[in-house]
């Protein structure tokens, strides 16, 4: 049975769907079978592996509305062992249109609990948001993963989040546990990006993934061009980064013992 990973920080721009496109990419391609379900509205993850959102049909949106089962859902990537459930605009009206709905909180958890037996891991790209979205993922998920990036006020917000597991765990899923902070946008031309780093790490400890991201153009690039970055340039940082946060995550994957 998969690990299901929830990749979450509701502050936008911290590398997010960075993370979980070229992640379950890099895990993929260890010739571990992957699906990344994009769960914002906005549709990145989606993109980024070089679907176009606006014309998505099904989506995540028809799997929640129970319009479609999942397997009628999933999308081949350029990847073999990695597959996609995609988002469209759609989704902004999900809250809404299940407001009335009994346990809507476990909609992606009943979901994904049909899906997981042929998956080595699912991985969740969250909106930038605390809402319906995000609680739907953390109640599906047996791990959270945290990118932070290594700017100023890096952790403002990161409280606010933890406290939100905190009952999340409480209420509606008690197994979650934190995979990890993931170190994003680090700069090594910037003392401010070491001072983020040391602090991050004083106060979390072992619960801080090894791997730093570095500021990488190869990055954006191949976002635009809607592949992941061992597909657009794998000699880059930004991809050796990422093969090398794999093979953490890997080694992670079957252990539950961690805390949030």
């Amino acid at each position: 049975m998969g690990s299901i990973i929830s990749i979450v920080n509701q502050k936008g721009g911290v590398g997010k769907t960075t993370t979980a496109v070229n992640l379950s990419a890099s895990i993929a391609t260890a010739e571990k079978t992957c699906l990344l379900v994009d769960c914002d509205p906005q549709g990145n993850a989606t993109t980024s592996l070089g679907v176009n959102p606006s014309g998505l049909k099904p989506s995540l949106y028809d799997l929640l509305l129970g319009e479609y089962v999942g397997n009628k859902v999933i999308l081949d990537t350029q990847i073999p062992m990695l597959k996609l459930i995609g988002a469209n605009p759609d989704l902004f009206g999900a809250e809404v249109e299940m407001f009335y709905k009994k346990n809507k909180e476990y909609l992606l958890n009943g979901i994904l609990s049909k899906l997981r037996h042929g998956y080595d891991y699912i991985f969740i790209d969250c909106p930038p948001s605390l809402g319906f979205l995000t609680l739907n993922s953390l109640a599906a998920a047996d791990f959270f993963l945290v990118p932070l990036q290594c700017e100023y006020l890096a952790m403002e917000g990161l409280t606010q989040l933890l406290n939100t597991v905190r009952l999340v765990k409480k209420g509606l899923n008690p197994s979650l546990m934190m995979m990890g902070i993931l170190l994003t946008m680090f700069d090594r031309r910037n003392n401010l990006s070491y001072q983020v780093a040391d602090e991050v790490r004083h106060h979390f400890g072992g619960r801080v993934f090894q791997t730093t991201i570095p500021r990488n153009v190869s990055l954006s690039e191949a976002t635009s061009y809607g592949k992941p970055i061992i597909l657009y340039d794998i000699r880059s940082k930004g991809a050796q980064s990422y093969l090398e946060l794999a093979r953490e995550v890997i080694l992670k994957g079957g252990d539950k013992g961690g805390q949030a």
